[in-house]
């Protein structure tokens, strides 16, 4: 089988039908590329140049494999160029998970960032919960998850990613829209959307800390584990519920939002986890520029 260096000192000549000039941009004198001819000639078992004294011209053999030739060049140095890219972690695939509430407001602001930093690398994305990004960061069906809190530091490497406060979702009409300055004691023995303790672990301990540290006790009218439930169960004026504040961005015709100042110190966490074993330079390329792919922060929609 002929190499390379052979096919590209055959189209060297080929495209300036002169050795010398050929040499001269191979960067080689005339005796080996003269060489390197002749044995690419012996393993295509055809001649591929005519040369004599005056000139050198492409027989038909030559004329057919010049441009077959030439292709495999570039896709030779396509190939060296693109696995190149994909160790420098600027090519490949990046497969990450999210939950359905971080992807209301998160998400589309990530891509946008990950397409600018990022152009080359193929996204795939995955909406699930946090205990099913966990066993697929496990399985490996996943490079980076998007998770609630806690995070097993035993297994995963982690940044807390968002921070965000807590705004009160309340039906339109509801009487403590009337106040300038929702309080947390305002919740007292209110209908409430809670959390539900399987399905929104993160949300409900929260929540339930923050009761007791209150000493209030708001009336569960139903609990659920997803944003988008809990908001439609406000809308319907079953109660009030305290949502992350990138909830605001899902709009409800009868959800009013507020800010609650007084509960600020007790934000919902959104953290990024991946596995410090995994070899996906594209992983490895993403961490390096998570503070360019962080996002702004932005005001409160109400």
């Amino acid at each position: 089988m002929f190499e390379m260096s052979q096919l590209r000192c055959f189209v060297a000549v080929a495209e300036h039908l002169h050795f010398g000039q050929a040499a001269q941009h191979l960067n080689m004198t005339q005796p080996p590329l003269s060489r390197q001819i002749q044995l690419l000639e012996r393993e295509v078992g055809v001649p591929l140049l005519e040369r004599n004294s005056r000139a050198v011209r492409l027989t038909p053999a030559g004329r057919v494999f010049l441009p077959e030739a030439q292709r495999i060049l570039r896709l030779s140095e396509s190939a060296m160029r693109w696995t190149q890219r994909v160790w420098r972690g600027e090519a490949g695939t990046l497969r990450i998970g999210f939950t359905a509430a971080s992807g209301y407001g998160m998400l589309p602001d990530l891509m946008l960032k990950l397409k600018a930093l990022m152009p080359d690398v193929d996204i795939v994305l995955r909406e699930m919960v946090s205990a099913a990004q966990i066993e697929a960061l496990n399985s490996g069906i996943l490079d980076i998850g998007f998770i609630r809190p806690p995070v097993d530091t035993r297994r995963f490497a982690f940044r807390e990613y968002l921070s965000e406060p807590l705004i009160a979702a309340l039906p339109a009409g509801h009487r403590l829209l009337e106040k300038s300055d929702i309080a947390l004691a305002d919740l007292d023995e209110q209908p409430f959307i809670m959390y539900s303790p399987d399905a929104a672990r993160y949300f409900h301990d929260i929540l339930t800390a923050l009761f007791d540290q209150a000493q209030i006790a708001p009336r569960i009218a139903h609990q659920v584990g997803q944003m988008h439930s809990m908001l439609a169960l406000v809308d319907a004026g079953f109660g009030m519920a305290l949502v992350p504040e990138v909830a605001a961005r899902l709009r409800f015709p009868n959800v009013v939002f507020r800010p609650m100042p007084s509960i600020t110190e007790w934000p919902a966490k959104l953290n990024l986890i991946w596995r410090p074993d995994n070899e996906n330079p594209a992983l490895a390329c993403f961490v390096e520029s998570i503070d360019g792919i962080r996002l702004d922060a932005k005001p409160p929609i109400f």
